[in-house]
């Protein structure tokens, strides 16, 4: 996810200027802190934008919208939030009023929109959205979870496939007044996999609309079975995910994986997970050689016969884990075979629960780190659907843990909770009384880092539906400007 938009620089030289009568402004360090060692005040950003894919093409698709803003750091003050349909004079779908107070909406079949919105005032830090659709039979049946997110210019897709019985699509949403124009590369086993004449160039997105790509149409007659999907804009920016429909496993989204890194956390994987395939790409000039650990509640081991995995530059990797977990909750840690060379790279994981004809899909894209704070808004009150893994992948952390009320009421609850260095935390937490929708919000409060995602178990006729949504760090805050007043034109 990137980064939502910061407090503007004039309006914060306005605000000086009020209060000082003349004022000048001294941008801070690179490190945060003030010309005087002191550290750089920080204050909540002034506006978020989000942008949610397009729910499902199926008639018989259900799907739950649900917004949230944690409370505001200032806890006073005004805002505003709406999410409406990604086209021109859309009605708005969900309103906020308030932080600490989650709305949700509903839409049946394949006309749900996707969305765009932006949230200001008290409503901007932290905003968060989320999108959950059931299908119950058919090709495409299963739950499909995704978080909304920032338009960008930038996205990472390992784990895609255009192979026979995968139909793999990116859905593109531009939020904007201008056309953007999109640029879709496909890497395999060997390297780019060569398009067809033009189709993955210049794609255009009109304004205030979203588009559908299916990834094989890009290299027809190419049966990638693991490959991974980079989309990049040459002009304004996007939404971007990936709805992935697999015969006999159901269909799921695949976010964008956190931008490439030496080593990655891959957190979530459940504990009854019947095969789990990892899919790593190295996106720079240099071979990835990675030591794969499974950290689980008791501590991080090396899979048998999976400790490493040799990534080739501009290649697709692949692995596959089995059932790597075996009855506990774990999450996947990447990190340099040699620490002294490390290459970046990418990664995800297509895993699958049950068995035969009951078999359900769902992915795991590498998440950054929950940093300050993170929140993931579709959580379910009822008994064993919502499942909250965290993980401290180099050292001991200490979290807090906030489940909101629920759209239709109830009281808040947190909890703190300590994370061993290299293992994996599970919990439950949800509001007292709660009734509806209801956001979750991991705080961290000391060591870390921590990475954290969240399993919606929603069963249906014996198939064990799921997904699973990482949580990343909401950058409710910016460093602002140190102010320095400037009496000089006062004595001239």
């Amino acid at each position: 996810m990137k980064q939502r938009a910061p407090l503007t620089l004039a309006a914060v030289t306005a605000a000086l200027a009020a209060i000082t009568g003349v004022a000048a402004l001294t941008a801070p360090p690179a490190d945060g802190r003030a010309a005087d060692g002191k550290a750089a005040a920080r204050m909540p950003v002034e506006r978020s934008l989000l942008v949610c894919p397009g729910p499902s093409s199926s008639d018989i698709a259900e799907t739950t919208y649900t917004s949230f803003t944690p409370g505001a750091p200032t806890g006073e003050g005004k805002g505003s939030a709406r999410l409406l349909g990604a086209t021109k004079d859309a009605k708005p779908v969900l309103e906020p009023k308030e932080p600490g107070k989650p709305v949700g909406a509903t839409a049946s079949g394949a006309d749900a929109p996707a969305l765009t919105g932006s949230a200001d005032g008290v409503l901007a830090p932290g905003w968060t959205a989320q999108l959950t659709t059931k299908v119950s039979v058919g090709r495409t049946r299963g739950v499909l979870g995704a978080g909304c997110t920032a338009p960008g210019t930038d996205f990472w897709f390992p784990a895609v496939s255009t192979a026979k019985g995968r139909e793999d699509y990116v859905h593109l949403t531009n939020p904007d007044d201008a056309a953007a124009i999109v640029d879709i590369k496909l890497f395999g086993p060997d390297g780019p996999a060569k398009p067809d004449a033009g189709a993955s160039e210049s794609i255009r997105v009109d304004p205030k609309s979203s588009k559908t790509v299916l990834l094989s149409s890009l290299v027809p007659g190419a049966q990638l079975a693991d490959a991974t999907a980079h989309v990049t804009t040459r002009a304004g920016r996007v939404g971007a995910s990936v709805q992935v429909g697999e015969e006999q496993v159901g269909s799921d989204w695949l976010a964008a994986s956190a931008d490439p890194a030496g080593s990655v956390v891959l957190p979530g994987i459940p504990a009854d997970a019947a095969s789990v395939r990892l899919v790593v790409f190295a996106p720079g000039e240099e071979d990835a050689d990675l030591k794969v650990r499974l950290a689980g509640p008791g501590g991080a081991i090396s899979p048998a016969g999976n400790e490493q995995v040799h990534v080739k530059a501009g290649m697709t990797a692949a692995v596959d884990l089995g059932d790597v977990t075996r009855g506990e909750p774990g999450s996947l840690l990447l990190t340099p075979a040699d620490p002294k060379k490390s290459a970046p790279v990418v990664a995800a994981l297509r895993v699958v629960r049950g068995s035969g004809a009951k078999q359900e899909i769902g992915f795991i894209p590498a998440t950054g780190p929950v940093g300050t704070r993170a929140t993931v808004a579709d959580n379910r009150p009822e008994e064993n659907t919502t499942l909250l893994s965290l993980t401290a992948p180099a050292a001991d952390a200490k979290v807090k843990v906030t489940a909101s009320p629920g759209t239709g009421g109830g009281e808040p609850a947190s909890q703190e909770v300590t994370v061993k260095a290299g293992t994996t935390q599970t919990l439950t937490l949800a509001p007292a009384g709660g009734k509806g929708a209801y956001a979750l919000t991991v705080e961290t409060l000391s060591g870390g880092p921590v990475h954290a995602a969240r399993t919606l178990s929603l069963p249906h006729e014996g198939i064990a539906m799921f997904t699973v949504q990482g949580f990343s760090d909401d950058h409710s805050t910016v460093s602002v400007p140190k102010a320095a007043q400037d009496l000089s034109v006062l004595t001239r």
